[in-house]
């Protein structure tokens, strides 16, 4: 397919505005800590590894089966992936006393649904988005398959589905974005028998850990990790040890720092603008000749019968 000079510059002007749609949504979630968005507090201390949470995470995203009956599972540091949006992890060796004894503990991995995501800054095409009542939900329709998300996560949790050739998904926690619509809880929150995970409001949700470290002063760490972490997240958790199993972030929200460097390096984002302009103008181009093509296969196709 030719590609005229008038039509270059329609396509540019194109992308160029969906580009400024695309940052105005990134704005308008980049505001959603100025909401009474939902969370959830996970107090490690109550977290008996049952592995209840992944069942029913994979019941209700119908992820492939497993067998949640294998503890073993546990002796190996796991990821979230294409397979399973959220895994315990069993960690050792944390000293609870002078006398040197040891104590194991379970944690829970999923998107930590940061207040400022990185995923959403870094994504090109706004197929990450945050919503205003908490989640950070994923469009596979827009996403072009950069995987610049995986990168950007400071928690690395996006995964890729590299065994689909044909349409690979970004894929990480929902945090049951249609179920909170609805009024209900993330699945996982709802069946854990010792109610190591509460859902609630974030800043409800703060007052009852800022509560549980002032009444129990020798059972938690004095921090509760997620409420400042890189700008704030929407799962925020108390430990009764000390967080190295977790990484040791800043603050300062990344995609401030993005903004930054981009702003500094390219003077004020015009380059940038342009750069997400022609990457849009390209894909644009790549899918009118995929459909064209397969327009004239169908097209042979039809007079050979």
């Amino acid at each position: 397919m030719m590609l005229s000079r008038r039509n270059f510059f329609k396509i540019m002007g194109g992308a160029g505005a969906s580009l400024a749609t695309i940052t105005g949504n990134s704005h308008a979630g980049e505001s959603a800590e100025t909401f009474d968005s939902f969370g959830c507090l996970v107090d490690i201390t109550r977290c008996i590894g049952c592995r209840k949470c992944e069942v029913a995470c994979n019941a209700h995203n119908k992820l492939p089966h497993q067998d949640f009956n294998d503890m073993t599972v546990l002796d190996d540091y796991r990821r979230p992936d294409w397979e399973k949006y959220t895994v315990i992890n069993r960690h050792h060796g944390y000293p609870v006393d002078d006398v040197d004894h040891n104590v194991h503990i379970y944690v829970k991995e999923q998107c930590r649904h940061c207040v400022k995501p990185s995923c959403a800054s870094a994504c090109v095409v706004g197929a990450l988005t945050k919503k205003k009542n908490g989640p950070v939900v994923y469009d596979e329709k827009k996403c072009i398959g950069c995987r610049y998300c995986m990168v950007a996560c400071p928690f690395q949790i996006p995964a890729y589905e590299d065994h689909n050739p044909v349409t690979p998904r970004v894929i990480k926690c929902t945090f049951c974005y249609d179920r909170i619509e609805q009024g209900k809880m993330p699945a996982c929150a709802t069946i854990c028998p010792t109610q190591a995970m509460i859902f609630g409001k974030r800043d409800a949700l703060l007052s009852i850990a800022k509560k549980r470290l002032k009444n129990n002063p020798g059972k938690y760490i004095d921090h509760i990790y997620g409420e400042y972490e890189v700008g704030g997240t929407s799962w925020l958790y108390l430990s009764p040890v000390e967080f190295s199993f977790f990484p040791e972030l800043g603050n300062k929200p990344p995609p401030k720092l993005t903004e930054m460097i981009l702003s500094g390096v390219f003077g004020y984002a015009a380059a940038p603008t342009s750069l997400f302009a022609i990457l849009g103008a390209i894909s644009w181009i790549n899918n009118r000749k995929r459909s064209i093509t397969l327009n004239e296969v169908s097209g042979r196709e039809g007079e050979e019968k």
